[in-house]
């Protein structure tokens, strides 16, 4: 049980000391002393009163050692998303830090994406993938890239690398917005999403190339979603045809108007 040590860790946390958060639960201090040193028990109205105060569920506080989660996994729990509150389909992602405990941005390339769909979950495959930083990313998010293969979002280039954002309560996904998205079967996706999850229990997906046909996705499909950052390609994209031409059109206008204005100052 790790009671004792989440307790004092959220209070530091939260910049509060022990008289703070004694007088906050109505206790005495030296109560509150005795559950951080291991020396009493608190009964269930100190861990409800606990578990209120710091939004963190009973079973958090007892069975997970909050010590060792990262920055971004804090992040989560601090902002209300805690398994054990929210249910089955929100967990704490499998993640890497360096030496100075930051978030890595992990990289899942072409190669390494067939076992990302088995390996997602699995600590010794995420510690293998190569990983980076980028300075102008949020350090209290979570991040990662992967490459993606073929025409279906063009005009973002094949083998380009996709950076997302962990979407932990997939509520929050945005209709019309893209998403890397991690499927049991189809393996990473990259697609532009209409959230139906809530009416329908799925997900409607597009692309980009217009000659591939939307699908839906049911929910019992999905292993995870990551919200579209920015991408990275040493190629650039095909020019818009189309908007040439619809500039090359405006621009006769203009100089037939121009020539018809010069006739009439005449």
């Amino acid at each position: 049980m790790y009671f004792n040590t989440n307790i004092k860790f959220l209070r530091k946390r939260k910049g509060r000391t022990q008289d703070d958060l004694a007088f906050t639960l109505t206790m005495k201090r030296s109560t509150l002393s005795g559950y951080e040193n291991h020396i009493a028990q608190p009964g269930i109205e100190a861990l409800i009163a606990f578990s209120k105060y710091f939004n963190v569920a009973i079973d958090t506080l007892l069975k997970v050692d909050l010590t060792n989660l990262s920055e971004s996994q804090l992040s989560q729990l601090e902002h209300g998303y805690d398994v054990f509150i929210k249910g089955s389909h929100l967990r704490v992602l499998t993640t890497t830090v360096d030496s100075q405990n930051n978030e890595n941005i992990e990289l899942v390339n072409e190669k390494a994406k067939a076992g990302y769909t088995t390996g997602f979950s699995d600590p010794e495959y995420i510690r293998v993938l190569p990983a980076f930083h980028l300075p102008f990313l949020s350090r209290n998010k979570k991040y990662r890239s992967f490459q993606i293969s073929g025409d279906s979002m063009l005009p973002i280039p094949d083998k380009s690398y996709v950076t997302g954002e962990y979407v932990v309560d997939w509520s929050f996904i945005r209709s019309h917005q893209p998403y890397i998205i991690l499927t049991r079967e189809e393996g990473v996706v990259f697609k532009i999403a209409e959230n139906k999850l809530k009416e329908e229990g799925k997900l409607t997906l597009y692309s980009l190339n217009p000659l591939y046909e939307p699908y839906d996705l049911a929910v019992d499909e999905i292993r995870e979603v990551w919200k579209f950052v920015h991408y990275i390609s040493s190629e650039m994209p095909e020019p818009n045809r189309e908007n040439n031409q619809l500039t090359d059109t405006v621009k006769k206008l203009q100089k037939e108007v121009q020539a018809i204005q010069m006739k009439l100052n005449l």
